[in-house]
């Protein structure tokens, strides 16, 4: 009996994990309901929606360091030469994701945006073989090459490269191998801030670039137009805080599944709200997609049961 007692999770750790699921769907359906916003935001460009994200991201950031504290914590990440160049990359890494997927979701194309997340997590196993080389399993491999036919179906068949999609998976997955490096040695807070810090001079040249062509609409467009574009540093740090605490409390193939959650909501926003197309040779190339995706899931929840079977 005290076998029994003692092998299953106690009411604490229950607890943490029923608030990890809920700060993980709350992070992922915010990231999934993101083309909400952005497509009220118009008639801003999405060159002017990310400039501005990213300046009062780090407004955000700069704030939340004060109040924990850890502003001298943060200033001497800059003697970390290595840190501070693997943050500048992921700051570029990640400005071309948001632009990316911002350009998407206000030109019609949130199809594409679903698909590059849904799409992700194969180009993330995929680097950590070509650059990590890490060692796939069976069904990684098929996933792999699962997701590899729907491209290629979707560019013979439907017509077009889905370049969106491969850049958003691909800038996202090489922007998680450069912060995995630098992830270990700093806070999650720490590390958004500088590689924000990092691309703010760019986004500040941005929006006097925007500003000297007529294209700022931050104060052209009335105080709810304000407030929107205002709050993105909120709605940037908010579920980054929520994955983060998410994170803490779950294992981490848990979090991985709950990553579906945002291009989940994505696709359906596309279908259901923004009635973008669904031919037939685009649902059969999200189905693949779909098909690799459950290969993965399949992956993840037969392998950290292998290495128990010997013990039988």
């Amino acid at each position: 009996m005290t076998d029994n007692a003692t092998s299953g999770p106690g009411p604490h750790q229950q607890k943490r994990a029923r608030a990890g699921f809920g700060y993980g769907f709350a992070a992922y359906g915010i990231w999934g309901l993101l083309p909400l916003y952005f497509v009220v935001l118009a008639p801003a460009t999405a060159y002017e929606i990310v400039a501005l994200r990213i300046v009062f991201s780090l407004v955000v950031c700069l704030l939340m360091l004060a109040v924990t504290h850890s502003v001298g914590r943060f200033i001497r990440l800059f003697r970390d030469g290595s840190a501070v160049l693997a943050l500048t990359v992921a700051g570029v890494l990640i400005a071309g994701n948001w632009l990316l997927y911002t350009v998407a979701t206000t030109t019609g194309h949130t199809l594409e945006a679903s698909l590059g997340y849904f799409i992700n997590p194969l180009v993330a196993i995929l680097l950590g073989v070509l650059v990590l080389h890490e060692k796939l399993r069976p069904l990684q491999w098929t996933a792999i090459a699962v997701g590899a036919l729907a491209v290629v179906i979707m560019a013979v068949f439907y017509g077009a490269v889905p370049w969106l999609s491969l850049g958003l998976a691909f800038t996202f997955g090489f922007y998680g191998l450069v912060k995995s490096r630098v992830g270990s040695r700093y806070p999650a807070l720490i590390t958004l801030t500088g590689e924000t810090a990092m691309i703010t001079p760019l986004a500040l040249v941005a929006v006097a670039l925007l500003g000297a062509q007529g294209q700022i609409t931050l104060t052209s467009e009335g105080t709810g137009h304000f407030l929107l574009l205002l709050s993105s540093g909120v709605i940037t740090a908010v579920p980054l805080l929520l994955f983060g605490a998410a994170a803490a409390r779950l294992p981490l193939s848990t979090v991985g599944m709950l990553q579906y959650i945002a291009p989940i909501g994505q696709f359906i926003l596309a279908v259901l709200v923004f009635h973008e197309e669904m031919p037939p040779e685009r649902w059969v190339g999200f189905g693949l997609v779909w098909l690799a995706v459950v290969l993965l899931v399949l992956d993840a929840v037969r392998a950290p049961r292998a290495p128990r079977l010997p013990r039988r």
